[in-house]
């Protein structure tokens, strides 16, 4: 609370020194050379797009198994999304499909790393390259994040961050750019303020404060506030705390289900650092296929009843975007094109994780958890 009188006191309410504040700490987070505070992470999608030139009749590879933002920035910019299925175990890009989707038309790849774990990037900047394909990295989830080392949002072109109050970091609704590119920077700094040459701030501290600036660019409105950046900016003097919490809560429900063959927990890997922005996992009483998966639906939905009804919130971990009635009506879709999202979409279960959870809470997850008779 306190984090947030500074700007009420300081009159400076839109973007401002706190925006400049809580930009530093990500980038000293994340070890991106660049980040640039927006009104969202569908605005840093859509801006990175934009920027790089993105647009009518382009054509960029998304995987089926996302939030529906990913596909919608493409549609945006009057694009064309063309889905590629995805691993299940790690509900993350297959990347031997990659390839097969690419085209004369294809301009960029979204990796999203979904939940907190990072996409397979190595590959898929080699292939990237290859074709000279874009890549913008979908890091919704990604807070906290590694692959080898090195944090999500630094692979490609540009990273992409949620701030929504279901991610590690809020601040309500916002998102962050990453990028290495400092021309990339200065041109996505430019769309998200009317495309405007200086900032409000940058014209306030100037020697001529009464003059406007510029407008190089037909830019947009998607400024974070200093109000939401004073809350991200103070969550991240625990960024790191924040971060070990979810991992150690996650690594105790992977103990607690060990043993469980109906429940896989999310993807372990050493070259994978897990954010565990959520939970994921498949309820799988059986093998799941074209056959068993109706069953198997049903039987996660009446034990998603039961656990609602002891006071445990669940939800499918995402949705399979090609089944939403947008992307299935104009592409002609079917659920089965894209069977592992399909199956993800269908079987998958996230299971309560978040900013302090007590231990009894976690506790009496586990005990309900334990207790179901597959």
């Amino acid at each position: 609370m306190l984090s947030v009188l500074g700007p009420l006191e300081s009159g400076w309410l839109v973007q401002g020194p706190k925006v400049e504040e809580f930009e530093e700490k990500w980038s000293e987070f994340t070890g991106a050379e660049n980040s640039i505070a927006l009104t969202s992470c569908t605005s840093a999608l859509h801006l990175s797009l934009a920027a790089l030139g993105f647009g009518s009749g382009d054509e960029a590879i998304v995987p089926a198994f996302t939030w529906i933002s990913t596909a919608n920035v493409v549609e945006h910019l009057d694009g064309k999304v063309v889905f590629c299925d995805i691993n299940l175990e790690t509900f993350n890009l297959d990347f031997d499909q990659i390839e097969s989707k690419i085209t004369e038309r294809t301009k960029a790849i979204l990796p999203v790393h979904l939940f907190g774990l990072s996409a397979d990037m190595n590959p898929i900047v080699e292939l990237a390259r290859k074709y000279d394909l874009w890549i913008v990295e979908d890091a919704a989830c990604g807070f906290g994040a590694r692959y080898k080392g090195e944090h999500v949002g630094t692979f490609g072109d540009t990273g992409c961050f949620s701030f929504h109050p279901r991610k590690a970091i809020t601040t309500g609704e916002g998102g962050m750019v990453t990028t290495n590119d400092g021309e990339l920077a200065e041109k996505i700094r430019r769309l998200r303020d009317h495309g405007a040459a200086m900032t409000d701030l940058q014209r306030h501290l100037g020697a001529r404060p009464y003059l406007l600036a510029d407008h190089p660019e037909a830019g947009y409105n998607q400024r974070m506030t200093d109000l939401q950046a004073a809350l991200g900016s103070a969550q991240m003097d625990r960024a790191q705390d924040i971060f070990l919490e979810r991992r150690n809560l996650a690594q105790r429900y992977d103990r607690a289900f060990a043993s469980l063959d109906w429940l896989r927990t999310p993807y372990v890997h050493s070259d994978f650092d897990h954010g565990y922005q959520s939970y994921p996992c498949m309820f799988m009483p059986e093998e799941v296929t074209d056959g068993s998966m109706e069953e198997i639906n049903s039987k996660r939905n009446a034990w998603m009843d039961d656990l609602q009804k002891s006071g445990i919130s669940t939800r499918p971990s995402t949705h399979a975007v090609h089944t939403l009635n947008y992307y299935k009506s104009k592409y002609e879709l079917e659920p089965g094109d894209f069977p592992n999202a399909n199956f993800a979409d269908q079987c998958s279960i996230s299971l309560p994780l978040f900013h302090g959870m007590k231990g009894e809470e976690q506790d009496y997850v586990i005990e309900k958890v334990l207790a179901y008779q597959s």
